[in-house]
């Protein structure tokens, strides 16, 4: 097999999730950044307004001047919680004044196919709540994360470096 057709070596994980990280730490990018990166990532990725995480992540990686690589990876990756959490963030709103509507997410989604203006005027509120919630939320998350993930990944950076030294 010549070297233009050989497969890849590693999992979808080595190959997709744990390559673009070694790759940065190799140019240079500390732990903490990535760690930061990723914790975002994540995090916006759970907002309560479907459509808006990938927008979101750019606009933060670019304003904190993060890798959108690494961040758009991780809200991909983390893309089905969003589902998962939708209907909780819009519940727990309700607790900042937004209406309770008794809803699922496959009703949701039909009915914003039926009319997305509609859709809008009748569950913006629910939304704005489940933001609300987020917004409480998400600093805690995102501090958890980030210390979660940045032992581990100085780690990887020391064994990137000590490759690199020898």
């Amino acid at each position: 097999m010549s070297a233009a057709t050989a497969k890849p070596e590693g999992s979808f994980w080595q190959r997709k999730v744990v390559a673009p990280i070694l790759a940065q730490l190799r140019q240079g990018i500390t732990p903490e950044k990535i760690a930061l990166t990723a914790a975002l990532g994540a995090v916006i990725a759970v907002f309560p307004i479907l459509g808006a995480t990938t927008l979101l992540c750019g606009l933060v990686a670019w304003g904190l001047r993060l890798n959108q690589p690494i961040i758009q990876l991780v809200n991909y990756l983390c893309y089905p919680l969003q589902f998962v959490l939708l209907l909780p963030f819009y519940r727990a709103g309700e607790w900042f004044g937004a209406p309770h509507v008794s809803l699922s997410i496959p009703e949701m989604l039909a009915r914003f196919q039926a009319g997305p203006m509609e859709f809008i005027a009748e569950f913006g509120l629910v939304a704005l709540g489940g933001v609300a919630a987020w917004m409480v939320t998400a600093p805690i998350a995102i501090l958890l994360l980030y210390f979660a993930l940045r032992p581990a990944l100085r780690v990887l950076a020391s064994r990137v470096n000590r490759r690199i030294a020898a």
